[in-house]
């Protein structure tokens, strides 16, 4: 004997499903966990603040602005 459904239920069972595997696939597509995130963002400051400490500093005194290259 064959099992009653209710088609609206399943209608909306497969909508459902449908569009959790759209999603899945745009987050693995597009998506980084938060975890990695911050991780990038964090060694991004880290190099930048590297960068920043090998700066050289121009004298005041030198008639050159320091903007000026």
């Amino acid at each position: 004997m064959s099992r009653i459904i209710n088609l609206r239920q399943a209608r909306k069972r497969r909508a459902r499903d449908e569009r959790r595997r759209a999603a899945d696939a745009n987050a693995a597509a597009h998506g980084r966990p938060a975890a990695e995130k911050r991780l990038s963002e964090a060694r991004a400051r880290l190099e930048e603040a590297r960068l920043e400490a090998h700066r050289l500093d121009r004298g005041a005194g030198d008639g050159e602005d320091p903007g000026q290259a």
